[in-house]
């Protein structure tokens, strides 16, 4: 039996801190600490007052977690809902960083388009069930229309995806028809390859949980808030979400994640399509078709452990490497990209762990842009990790025929 989502005022014994919360209690400073309840939508004003505070640099969900001394996968859940109000740019992936924009300030003060929003959002009562919202449709991938993601996808962030092969179909079309089968997949690789990117072209309708040590059950199913009207609310997770409204969700850097933590949704994935929300009564949430989980995996991060009961649950493990053709395509210096490949040709022997993906050359051609080639080469060799800079620095001076340093400040002006 389908239960559907509701909010309750009971108090709850204990609860922690949520990303998917309303922007209706008074702003907040952007410092805090570690202990204690936060009101609705005050995780949200704060994080975007740090963004506000700093404009023109850029933030990961940990980076500003630690600020806030939060779980990162609330933080994560919170830019990400900045980011489809537009009140923060997302302006690179895997890790993802995020900007403030002109309309981060309206955040802080939360307005009342967010109180509306929220308000939208919210599930309805058992008693008057109301209609939700059909997910966007999945494209077909058969017969003429399965050659439609041949060309560049655009991502929700505007950004341009550009789909690979997989199984002699783009890998956009692939990643829908495992869905339309529900068949879990999960994507792994180093960082930087377009493990996000593809899964974001692929699912227009995805929701995202940004996996870490800190990612709790409640950053999946939800928790008590406090209401701003006093006594509490319980707000649902983007687990529960996705359930209920027959979405995707990406689970990232799921291998960071506690295995006890990603327990909570193993009963979604099988065939019982249900969980139970402890939390919340007990209730139970069966999950409308179209709801899919696809993961993210970085193997070569630390921390990052695949436990044979998370790789069980994911039929399809597909391997995704950087594509050096598309950096040619792309225009990124023919150089950089051959030492690229030297380096990936080193690290697949063993020699080094680590060599430049997709997402360091796209880097490069911006710094190029910016502040010239030579401190593009130079800061190449500088986001290398020091383990490996010696051969960076054999390969890179060697491409370019000359000594290479890494980008560093030089004597006062």
């Amino acid at each position: 039996m389908t239960t559907v989502p509701t909010a309750s005022t009971t108090a709850p014994t204990s609860a922690s801190t949520s990303a998917s919360t309303s922007a209706t209690a008074p702003p907040a400073a952007p410092a805090s600490a570690g202990a204690g309840r936060l009101g609705q939508g005050e995780l949200r004003r704060k994080v975007a007052a740090i963004l506000a505070d700093h404009p023109g640099a850029s933030f990961s969900p940990g980076e500003i977690a630690r600020m806030l001394d939060r779980s990162a996968g609330a933080v994560g859940n919170a830019l990400t809902t900045l980011a489809d109000r537009k009140q923060a740019k997302l302006v690179s992936t895997g890790p993802r960083r995020y900007r403030a924009t002109f309309t981060t300030a309206d955040a802080v003060k939360g307005g009342s388009s967010s109180r509306t929003a929220r308000r939208a959002a919210a599930p309805a009562p058992k008693t008057q069930p109301a209609p939700k919202a059909e997910p966007a449709p999945t494209p077909s991938t058969s017969g003429k229309d399965g050659n439609a993601a041949d060309g560049p996808v655009v991502r929700p962030n505007g950004q341009t995806y550009h789909p690979r092969r997989l199984a002699d179909l783009p890998d956009v079309a692939a990643l829908r028809r495992l869905r339309e089968a529900s068949i879990p997949a999960m994507l792994y690789g180093p960082p930087g390859t377009g493990k996000t990117s593809l899964v974001e072209a692929a699912f227009p309708d995805l929701i995202t949980v940004a996996g870490d040590g800190d990612t709790a059950v409640a950053d999946f199913v939800g928790e008590y808030t406090q209401a701003p009207g006093g006594g509490y609310e319980f707000v649902y997770g983007p687990l529960v979400t996705a359930m209920t409204e027959g979405r995707a969700l990406l689970i990232d850097d799921a291998t960071l994640i506690s295995p006890k933590v990603l327990a909570v949704v193993y009963p979604a994935m099988d065939g019982r399509r249900q969980i139970t929300v402890k939390a919340h009564k007990g209730e139970t949430i069966t999950a409308k078709d179209g709801f899919y989980v696809v993961a993210g995996h970085n193997p070569g991060v630390h921390g990052a452990v695949l436990t044979e009961a998370l790789a069980s649950r994911f039929a399809a493990q597909i391997q995704v490497s950087t594509d050096y053709e598309l950096a040619s395509k792309l225009d990124i210096h023919p150089r950089a990209v051959r030492v690229a490949r030297n380096l990936a040709r080193r690290q697949s022997s063993g020699e080094i762990g680590w060599s430049p993906q997709l997402r360091e050359l796209i880097n490069f051609q911006k710094i190029a842009g910016v502040l010239g080639p030579e401190a593009a080469v130079a800061n190449l060799l500088g986001v290398a990790p020091e383990e490996d800079r010696d051969v960076v620095a054999e390969v890179v001076s060697g491409v370019y025929g000359r000594a290479v340093t890494p980008l560093a400040l030089g004597q006062q002006i």
